[in-house]
């Protein structure tokens, strides 16, 4: 792929984002969701109004920003109300996070180039995030999971900057890093969780070269070495259809930045991914405190502590839509954000009330925050395709030496699939000890990683010199574009038929 055509490729996935989230933005003219709180939170801080919040500021500060720019733009005030504490159009408490959710598809993108140097990965990357309905959703409203997804995503392409750069243009891309991570906290306290990422992959990276000598950042890649052959040859599954995904007869000059990981030391990481997004943090929090002067900063740290604790477990009588972690991977139980119904699709859209009673409704407007089913699905199975490659490498080298070791050289793919297995676990496995009602959307910071996984899979089918792969590649990037068309009316909130409503709600806990 040509430099050219790979910037008109991200320049597509960017517009194509840009447009599914700013269509029909004004379409409900009420607070969808937990708007009640985010909205009316960013309107506070422009009316002055002291208030208690849950979570940290900085969504909410990004919000009230959007907010005061909307309402200076002459245009997109067709409707109004006064939900939020003031007079305002839906666009201008929405159009912030629509711009910013539009970014994310870019930003992965640029981590899987930057993790592989490899145009159609990074491609692929990006198309499936643009493609994928939970973030379609979260970023329609003013809610605030783009935020700490965006930034914690900043923090590690910003790291992995750094670790192909030198010295003063290191420390630069350091300290921004630090200072997204510090921004993902500051918007809820899972965003930490990037960091925890970071870190573990780092002290992976030490582990390594304590048992060996580092290799070098370039690496031979070929049939020989590839962890994928590894597999195909019976190691892991035991089928030539794995043997064959990487086997053309060529040798690849690869390398990937985490190669350099064990050039980071110990203070370092300490400042610039602990001191900094610490103090990041601390500043964060100090217009919040100047307009509400009822706890300090400790004091409002123990008692949103004590919000969280006493929400209660995961149980229907909390929430209806209590999910917990092990049931986002599979996503057995996604929301609804919205739903109303209405007599025909010529009636006022609906935005306040029950809806009418069953069976009397023709029309269903419903917005579900679900992903696109077959992207997360073929996302988990990939990110276990991953696992079971890092395993059967290890069980393998094991073999081979009679005692528990890794290789002392690693391929630039198997530090990937360390890369996207570390940090995937990292933001899903701290929710296991959480006995608290959680919802999907605490998924986001784990999913993405997923998007990531799917994306190497396919990438390497399609680059495989066997006609077989490149066409299950092509076959698999196909249903997922077909899904996500499939089910945007529910991401968008589009009228559906009540028989159209039904066959997207493929199981009864979806409803």
């Amino acid at each position: 792929m040509t430099k050219k055509w790979f910037q008109i490729g991200i320049v597509g996935i960017f517009l194509l984002s840009l447009a599914l989230r700013f269509w029909g933005l004004e379409r409900f003219n009420t607070l969808v969701f937990d708007e009640v709180y985010f909205a009316k939170f960013g309107n506070n801080y422009l009316t002055h109004t002291p208030f208690f919040n849950a979570h940290p500021p900085l969504s909410q500060y990004l919000i009230g920003i959007g907010i005061w720019i909307g309402s200076h733009i002459p245009f997109w005030h067709d409707t109004v109300n006064g939900l939020t504490g003031s007079l305002r159009s839906p666009w201008s408490y929405r159009w912030f996070n629509a711009i910013t959710g539009s970014f994310i598809p870019l930003v992965i993108a640029f981590i899987a180039y930057q993790l592989s140097h490899r145009r159609s990965f990074a491609l692929l990357a990006g198309l499936f995030t643009a493609c994928d309905g939970l973030f379609l959703v979260e970023s329609r409203y003013a809610l605030s999971n783009i935020y700490i997804v965006i930034f914690g995503l900043l923090g590690q392409w910003f790291l992995l900057l750094a670790l192909d750069n030198q010295n003063q243009r290191r420390s630069f891309w350091l300290v921004l890093s630090g200072i997204s991570f510090g921004a993902s906290i500051a918007t809820k306290w899972n965003g930490l969780w990037f960091l925890f990422g970071a870190y573990l992959i780092w002290l992976v990276a030490w582990f390594i070269r304590g048992m060996y000598s580092f290799p070098s950042p370039k690496i031979l890649f070929s049939s020989s070495s590839s962890p994928l052959m590894l597999i195909g040859q019976g190691r892991f599954f035991c089928s030539e259809w794995f043997r064959k995904l990487n086997e053309e007869p060529q040798q690849v000059v690869v390398q990937t930045p985490l190669q350099n990981l064990t050039q980071l030391n110990v203070f370092q990481m300490s400042f610039y991914l602990g001191i900094i997004p610490a103090l990041i943090y601390s500043i964060i929090w100090i217009p919040h405190l100047q307009l509400d002067k009822n706890y300090g900063f400790i004091a409002v740290h123990q008692q949103i502590l004590k919000f969280h604790l006493q929400m209660g477990g995961n149980s229907p009588k909390v929430h209806p839509y209590c999910a917990a972690w092990y049931q986002w991977p599979l996503m057995t139980r996604p929301m609804a954000y919205y739903y109303q119904t209405a007599e025909s699709i010529k009636e006022p859209l609906p935005v306040m009330g029950p809806p009418l009673p069953s069976g009397t409704g023709k029309i269903i407007y419903d917005v579900h925050a679900m992903g696109n089913p077959f992207l997360w699905w073929f996302g988990v199975a990939a990110i276990l395709f991953l696992v079971g490659m890092l395993v059967s490498q290890i069980v393998s080298y094991w073999v081979k030496q009679k005692r528990f070791s890794v290789p002392a050289t690693l391929s630039a793919d198997t530090w990937i699939a360390l890369y996207l297995v570390i940090n995937y676990a990292a933001n899903l496995l701290p929710w296991v000890k959480v006995t608290r009602c959680v919802f999907i959307y605490h998924y986001m910071c784990a999913v993405v990683f997923i998007f990531l996984a799917i994306a190497w899979f396919v990438d390497q089918c399609l680059r495989s010199y066997y006609r077989t792969l490149r066409v299950f590649g092509v076959t698999v990037t196909f249903i997922i574009l077909a899904a996500f068309i499939f089910w945007m009316p529910i991401y968008l909130g589009l009228p559906l038929s009540p028989e159209g409503y039904k066959l997207r709600m493929l199981f009864n806990s979806w409803i």
